[in-house]
Order: structure tokens, then sequence, then C-alpha cells
């Protein structure tokens, strides 16, 4: 199979550009490539933040998918395959066709470490391949491995094993207290999640090297690998470190996360996008269509135009119901009667404060 590959998807939004400057910055001996899926209906946002990418990488971003069709870009070849049928919740066909499949078949049967820009203060795993050559691992967390390999080493079955990794480590004055968590098995009483939280919290960099030996007599990728450097590893990054990666960085915040100021009845709020993707995502909030209203009519009008023979991209209403003045005047003001519901938290010029909870939805894989 030759050597470990290492990949990192670029979904054209914070989290992810950030992990690739991160990875640049605190581990220039991997090399890593990196990737987008490109679905064709992306802000030009996001490909501005890609192009800014390459130029601090010095490295190409590679584009997925490509398609033998050249007369349609991605999203329209498969709502074309599709018959005008929309993604939705429900049914996610962009998610596998336009981001999920390309990868698998960009890192083919090759071993593969894949890095994922999920952050340490989000409560979500995130996409894990179901193919055991692809191997997640989440830098900007307490715990960098992923929720199937967590579950393997913290089994009770497991426990033996534990000990043994730990007892070949350098534990200190916590060798006692460690011991004691590592023998408590996972029961109703004592969760999977409180065990492996009680052993980050007695060292994040030894629970690390203990699963790096667990790993060698697996089939995971990692194996394969004499030395992993973000064992080592304590930084836990939360969403006020991804904005100041950016900007320190000299890459950029996206301008579609800066709050832009509206008022409605002598009223003043304002109102952003919470996320990258496509500019019709089906799992933006109504306050976002109608912002992609007012600041992209063009790109607003597009969407429009998919919806047709009973195909809407929100469930309740067309995007022409959703444009109607007291339709706007509505959303509006129910969207500032949540944000002054959340005045204790501190506000910001990215809309933090209110767009968090919207965050967390949708489809990891285009979000990460």
């Amino acid at each position: 199979m030759g050597k470990v590959r290492h990949v990192l998807g670029i979904s054209g939004g914070k989290d992810s550009a950030a992990l690739a400057i991160y990875m640049k910055q605190n581990y220039p001996e991997l090399d890593i490539e990196y990737y987008t899926s490109d679905t064709g209906k992306e802000l030009q946002d996001t490909y501005d933040l890609i192009e800014n990418l390459e130029n601090f990488l010095g490295k190409e971003i590679i584009k997925l998918p490509s398609l033998s069709d050249d007369t349609l870009n991605p999203f329209d070849h498969y709502i074309k395959m599709y018959n005008g049928f929309l993604p939705g919740s429900m049914s996610r066909w962009c998610t596998k066709k336009l981001k999920l499949e390309p990868f698998e078949k960009f890192v083919g049967d090759d071993l593969v470490i894949s890095y994922v820009g999920i952050r340490g203060d989000e409560d979500r795993e995130g996409y894990i391949s179901k193919k055991s050559n692809i191997q997640s691992i989440f830098p900007f967390r307490k715990n960098i491995f992923s929720e199937d390999v967590t579950t393997k080493f913290l089994s009770n079955t497991n426990i033996n094993n534990v000990l043994k990794y730990y007892e070949a480590l350098n534990l200190g004055e916590k060798r006692e207290r460690i011991f004691e968590v590592i023998n408590e098995e996972i029961s109703i009483n004592f969760s999977q999640t409180q065990k492996l939280n009680r052993l980050l919290d007695l060292g994040i960099a030894i629970y690390n090297q203990a699963v790096f030996q667990f790993l060698q007599i697996t089939d995971y990728p990692l194996s394969k690998e004499s030395e992993f450097p973000l064992i080592n590893n304590e930084e836990i990054l939360v969403r006020d470190d991804i904005f100041k990666i950016l900007e320190e960085s000299g890459v950029g915040v996206p301008a579609y996360y800066k709050a832009i100021e509206f008022e409605v009845n002598g009223k003043k709020s304002t109102y952003a996008r919470s996320r990258s993707g496509c500019f019709f995502c089906f799992y933006q909030q109504k306050i976002e269509w109608i912002w992609l209203y007012e600041q992209h009519p063009d790109l607003f009008l597009k969407a429009m135009e998919y919806e047709k023979e009973g195909y809407t991209w929100i469930q309740d209403e067309s995007l022409a119901e959703l444009v109607q003045p007291e339709r706007i005047e509505k959303i509006k003001e129910e969207y500032i009667k949540r944000k002054e519901r959340k005045k204790s938290k501190q506000q910001s010029p990215y809309l933090l404060d209110i767009l968090d909870d919207a965050e967390g939805e949708g489809c990891a894989s285009c979000f990460i």
C-alpha cells in the first residue's frame, strides 16, 4: 500500500482553513495534501479564501470532484441526474455525491490520516469514514482521536492492555489516580465519556501516547507510523482562536462571517452567514436566506430557479414566499427577539452570539 498519506479537506469555512494554517505552522514535517470539494455553487468569498490559503501554504489545494461532463458544474450535473429533485435534510444526496464519494475516490485504497477541523468547544464528532484505510484526527480537540478508536481503547475488555500501555509511561504523582480510573469499568453509572475526560484531565499527552501504543496492534493507518507528532499536542483551540489564526496569518476571515447592519420597524440589528457551503444550503437559517436575498440578490434568484414541480429548499415555504415584504419583516423581528434573549453573550463582529446554535447543524463533511 505504500506510505501513509496525510490529507486535509478545505470546506471554505473558518475551521478547516485555520486547521490548514495551524498544521503548516506547527507540523511542517508532515507532507499534507490539501483538497476541496467544489460544488460549483459556492460564494465568491469561499473561492477567495481558497486562493489566499494556497498562497499561504505554498501548495495547490486539489479541486474535487472531477466529472467527465464538462458542460455542467458538479451540482448541476447531479441535479440533472436526479431530475430536479432538490437535496434536503432527509435526502442529502449532495453530501454523498459532491463530498463523500469524491473524497473516498481521491484517497482510494491508500492508508490515509484525515485531519478534521472540529474545535475544542464543539460537541460533535464529525464524519468518520466506514473505510478502514481512512483514520480521522482532530487536532483542535482535547481528544484528537475519533469515537471508534476511543470506544475500542476504553472498552472494558481492553482494560488490561490499557494498564500495560500506561505502565510503560512516566506518570509521576498521578500514577495511582490514573490506574484507579483505568480499572473502573464503564457502566450505567460511569460512562465512556466520563472515563475519557478523567483520563484526559490527568494528562492529554500521556493519554495520546497510550492510545498510539494501542493503535500499533490494530489495522488503523497510524499502526504503520513509528511516530506521530500530534500525540504530544495538548492545545485545545476554540472559536476565538480560529479567527485569531486566520487574521494573524494574513489569510483573512471569509467576508460572509462579518456582521452587516439592517433595520426593521425602528430596530437595528446585524446579520451574516454562519457557515460555508453552497449559497443555497438547505441547513441555513431563514435570516441567512434573507441575508442572501439582500446581499447577493443574483444568487438568491439562482436558488429560486431550482424550485419547481413541488421541490423547495425550505420544507414549509418557497423562496418566493420567504421574500414577501411582510415575511421578511417578520423573520427579522423574530431574529431580533432571539438576539435580545442572548444579550448576556459577548457581542462579536462575526455574529457569533446569535448564529452559534446553527453551527453544529448540518453535515459535518460540508462544514468542517
